[in-house]
């Protein structure tokens, strides 16, 4: 008889310290960092001028003409890499909203996070003049969206929390307050600047057009901090997964957990927000394609990102590679979230009904 395949896993021991060895949790994310690269380097070399994907990297690497490394440095390569932060940047608040609620819905874009920092966001870009706009203005996007993030999450954890937080009434509660901030943007864009209100539109569907170093660094930075905190806040998450009264039995402080994750998603969604726009389904789906491609038991958030990074990159090659026309990367992840949305909607029936 086979041994089980949690007994099957190679114990790792290095003096008085030993790990379990998952060869798919190592695999993976290496599998995926490649394809993020290799969609990259495609993604740089699409446009009017093309570079083939060696001619991308050698360029990278320091070889390549002047006007290759104007085009592909200066013009190219920060609308790919912003892409591939916010993915990374969407995947991992999903995959940590996702945790803490125990709810595959528990996105930050059906909670109405992603709509709290865009209707500040374009606050910012359609506002002109008077104390609510220069105060916007002088926060600028990346500031306001942070706030809107946080004041639109904590008027939900307030509003959900009834002695605890429920997942399902979490996702409710999120949906309600999404339609109602979703209102708010559609009156700024109404009494915003009509030409400033053109260009939010655009924005509000999740562009990567234009895009330069400014977006990059943002988001670089969060992304960045949030991967150095993983193995910190790694033990407390799992513990969340398994519920509240069993995270309790293992010695996690529930409420402060559950803020400082929360707070998390909120800083990655609302700096992905700020550089490219709220893509949509991109935090709903890149955590549950990672749990299954790592068979984990719940959102992991390293693959999480990279999975996300892959959508926001891979939506953006397709985009100007495949279709007829240029199209915002929202559309294409659009295109795909909804269809898994209902899916998600219709396995929930099922098993609601057995």
């Amino acid at each position: 008889m086979s041994a089980p395949p949690i007994l099957a896993r190679r114990a790792l021991r290095v003096g008085p310290a030993s790990a379990v060895w998952r060869p798919r949790a190592v695999l993976v994310p290496v599998a995926l960092v490649a394809v993020v690269l290799l969609l990259v380097a495609l993604d740089v070399g699409r446009g009017d001028f093309p570079i083939s994907v060696p001619d991308v990297v050698g360029t990278l690497l320091g070889g390549g003409t002047q006007v290759d490394r104007y085009i592909v440095l200066q013009v190219r390569l920060p609308r790919s890499l912003t892409g591939a932060l916010v993915g990374v940047a969407f995947g991992m608040a999903g995959a940590l909203t996702q945790s803490v609620a125990r709810n595959p819905l528990a996105s930050p874009d059906l909670l109405g996070i992603s709509y709290g920092a865009a209707a500040a966001a374009v606050a910012t870009l359609v506002l002109g003049g008077g104390a609510v706009g220069g105060l916007f203005t002088a926060l600028g996007v990346p500031l306001a969206a942070l706030l809107g993030g946080l004041v639109s999450a904590a008027a939900i954890y307030a509003l959900a929390w009834r002695q605890g937080i429920s997942g399902f009434r979490l996702v409710l509660v999120g949906v309600a307050v999404a339609a109602v901030l979703s209102s708010v943007t559609s009156y700024l864009l109404i009494v915003g600047d009509l030409n400033r209100a053109a260009q939010a539109q655009i924005w509000l569907v999740g562009s990567l057009n234009g895009r330069d170093w400014a977006q990059v660094l943002p988001v670089g930075l969060v992304v960045g901090a949030a991967a150095l905190l993983c193995p910190v806040t790694s033990a407390s998450l799992r513990a969340l997964r398994l519920g509240e009264d069993t995270a309790r039995s293992l010695g996690v402080r529930l409420q402060r957990a559950q803020a400082g994750h929360l707070a998390a998603a909120v800083a990655l969604a609302s700096v992905a927000v700020a550089a490219a726009g709220p893509v949509p389904f991109v935090a709903l789906i890149a955590p549950q394609i990672a749990v299954r491609l790592l068979r984990s038991a719940g959102p992991p958030l390293l693959a999480g990102g990279l999975v996300g990074a892959v959508l926001v990159v891979g939506a953006d090659v397709v985009s100007r590679s495949v279709l007829p026309s240029t199209l915002p990367v929202g559309v294409v992840t659009a295109a795909v979230g909804a269809p898994y949305l209902m899916f998600l909607l219709a396995r929930g029936t099922r098993a609601s009904d057995a």
